[in-house]
């Protein structure tokens, strides 16, 4: 195995993939499209939905689920985080929001296992239970090598056996989980590094700390609903194929190759363990469709309202079925929006994507900081930002249209 590094970061972290954020107005910009943008678009287009075979979905679901794209020599051999994993209980990482998969357990395990030995994370690695962590284990039960995949932080659980313990969830964002706090365990980060990581909180990572040292970290996006949306970040950089090499390559520090010039980028490893999985990992994500709002848990007929609210004031924006303007190349600079900037300005195109609206009510805190604690706050923010005037009844009628979504 050989592999030539240009610029490769320092310290790649956990993956972020696909984000997912409200962005409800705004005057419309013009295109940004960069040329490594538009030949993942088309990748990507040529892909749509309804053209993805069941065999390449589930090709993806394997890939989503278990495969770490050759990371291990990010988690193993430079963040020495085996060694940290296998000291730890199950209780604790439980408690820094890593889920177990209910479905890999025998009959019996979890009412007879010590959650409090570290023994007992052992076993549910061995079984693949720990979700989004892989790991090969010897003999004498020591983990030898360990990677982590996408599902680290975009599966959750429904909590049917336990708290933090029940069925995959795939696509819903673990808002439990603190990387930051996780990456800060190793004992190859600098004490400076950790003071950082250790600032994010649960559910929030920063997927370019690593490339230019800032830190303004987003919350963990949901990555599911993204069905004819053809840029999935916050900052529209480009769509899945592009973002999942991105984090893959960059964060993840999978084997494979990952280059933007508009970055300065250019990251090239033999062999290209990434690249060849991208089509089918796609193929899953696009697979996975937003959940349903509980029953009663909103207003139908405020809904009604809301409805009628909403396409007056944010259509311009959330336009067609897509709920996005971003289809047709367009993005809005931090102030159309009354967005913090600071996050944009490190990227590709420093500008905002407007967010497809798709299982809001699952996904709390809103924007891509976390700005934002509810959906009130969401429209208050731009009742204010872009001058709507509403009413409080308008305000209140259209946060409950927002759960419907």
């Amino acid at each position: 195995m050989t592999a030539s590094t240009h610029r490769a970061p320092p310290h790649r972290a956990f993956t972020t993939l696909i984000a997912l954020a409200l962005a409800a107005g705004g005057a419309l910009t013009g295109c940004r499209m960069s040329t490594a943008e538009a030949r993942a678009t088309q990748a990507t287009q040529r892909n749509r939905p309804h053209a993805l075979s069941p065999a390449l979905i589930e090709q993806g679901r394997q890939i989503f689920r278990y495969d770490t794209f050759g990371d291990e020599q990010q988690w193993t051999d430079r963040l020495r985080m085996h060694e940290v994993v296998e000291t730890v209980p199950p209780v604790t990482a439980l408690a820094v929001g890593l889920k177990v998969d209910a479905d890999a357990l025998p009959p019996g395990l979890l009412a007879s296992a010590d959650l409090d030995d570290p023994a007992t994370t052992i076993a549910l690695l061995k079984l693949d239970a720990v979700i989004g962590l892989k790991a090969s284990i010897s003999a004498d039960n020591r983990i030898t090598r360990l990677g982590i995949t996408c599902a680290l932080c975009h599966s959750t659980v429904d909590d049917s056996a336990a708290p933090g313990v029940g069925h995959r969830l795939d696509g819903w964002p673990n808002r439990d989980l603190d990387p930051g706090a996780i990456i800060a365990l190793s004992p190859a980060v600098s004490d400076a590094a950790k003071a950082v990581y250790r600032s994010w909180g649960p559910g929030r990572y920063d997927p370019r700390f690593s490339i230019d040292g800032l830190s303004t970290p987003l919350v963990l996006p949901p990555a599911y609903g993204l069905q004819h949306v053809r840029n999935e970040t916050y900052t529209g950089d480009g769509p899945v194929a592009y973002w999942n090499a991105y984090v893959a390559v960059t964060q993840m520090g999978g084997h494979g190759n990952f280059a933007d010039p508009r970055l300065g980028i250019d990251i090239v490893q033999t062999p290209d363990l990434v690249t060849p999985k991208l089509p089918a990992l796609r193929a899953y994500q696009l697979s996975l469709h937003a959940p349903v709002p509980p029953a009663g848990s909103y207003d139908a007929i405020a809904a009604l309202r809301g409805r009628a609210v909403f396409a007056k004031n944010c259509k311009g924006c959330h336009v067609s079925a897509t709920g996005t303007d971003n289809n047709s190349g367009r993005l809005h600079l931090p102030g159309e929006t009354g967005m913090d900037g600071a996050y944009a300005a490190r990227t590709a195109t420093k500008a905002y994507r407007t967010t497809p609206l798709r299982g809001l009510w699952q996904h709390p805190p809103y924007f891509h900081d976390g700005s934002a604690a509810t959906l009130a706050d969401v429209v208050t923010h731009y009742d204010t930002a872009l001058g709507l005037r509403l009413t409080p009844a308008q305000r209140s009628d259209l946060v409950e249209y927002l759960k419907t979504l």
